[in-house]
């Protein structure tokens, strides 16, 4: 299991998630999801993108996804220091 701190510091690194769902949030939705970047996808889908600081606080996100009645398709950990990969591009509201 990969340490969950800083080598040096000691202080707890902060791990990024993308939770990717069927449908589409608008971005208003980021605050309810602690500010997590909202980007809908041109297939329908939706990816919550965003800093998560341990399994506690991504099991809740994850019952929140459960509580809008959203399936749930995929959740990846993304590795930044390698950078994240590429997101498509957020739609406007006035494309969807």
């Amino acid at each position: 299991m990969p340490d969950e701190h800083h080598p040096t510091t000691g202080m707890q690194r902060l791990a990024v998630y993308r939770i990717r769902v069927r449908g589409q949030l608008d971005v208003c939705w980021s605050d309810w999801f602690g500010g997590m970047a909202i980007t809908t996808t041109e297939n329908g889908e939706t990816l919550i993108t965003g800093q998560v600081a341990d399994q506690a606080e991504l099991h809740g996100l994850l019952r929140q996804v459960r509580d809008l009645g959203l399936k749930l398709l995929a959740v990846n950990q993304c590795d930044p220091a390698a950078g994240s990969p590429q997101l498509p591009s957020p739609r406007s509201a006035t494309e969807q």
